[in-house]
């Protein structure tokens, strides 16, 4: 039986991932976060190599059932799954995504998955133009992006919601007061 907490957080570029992740590591105890980008190979050689990492992944968490460590990921094998619908990699992971999802499920965590959202997508502007962040300036970051991502995750999580009743599907609006996100997150999470 599950005795710790295994919390993955999405969402586009700009949604909050960062602040919120930081905010459930130094909140919950006993917690590691873990910040994962993906690969960066968009070509169907990708495929293989982020087939093979997040498998590993997911064998690494299963090591780590019933030590009462909490585990936080800011982006797993999700982002991969919404990038490749939204045409940025030459090749589909979706039957990968669906065995790891299938996989995921069964870990003996309680299991969360949140999306991070901005209700007010003229939001996206402000915060990836703000300061501190010229790699979004600098990069093929862009409003649109984040837009369509966002859409794609939050039709991602209704999808996992209907299909796995053991993952608690939890979406979170981050353009309001942090601090009445942070109670959001507590109150959802239950601690």
């Amino acid at each position: 039986m599950a005795n710790s907490k295994l919390i993955v957080v999405e969402g586009a570029q700009g949604a909050g991932k960062t602040t919120y992740t930081d905010y459930l590591r130094y909140s919950l105890s006993y917690t590691n976060l873990y910040r994962l980008s993906g690969t960066s190979d968009s070509s169907k050689t990708g495929l293989s190599k982020a087939k093979s990492m997040y498998e590993t992944l997911l064998d690494y968490i299963k090591k780590l059932e019933n030590t009462s460590i909490n585990l936080v990921f800011d982006r797993t094998f999700f982002t991969e799954e919404v990038y490749c619908r939204l045409g940025k990699k030459e090749y589909s992971f979706t039957e990968v995504y669906n065995n790891l999802l299938e996989e995921f499920s069964k870990l003996d965590f309680d299991i969360y998955y949140i999306t991070l959202y901005l209700e007010d997508e003229k939001v996206f502007e402000e915060r990836l133009n703000r300061e501190g962040k010229a790699e979004f300036k600098a990069s093929k970051f862009s409003v649109e992006n984040s837009i369509s991502q966002q859409r794609e995750y939050l039709k991602m999580a209704n999808e996992i919601k209907e299909k796995y009743p053991n993952i608690k599907v939890i979406n979170i609006k981050t353009d309001k007061l942090q601090e009445e996100v942070e109670k959001e997150i507590r109150e959802k999470i239950g601690y």
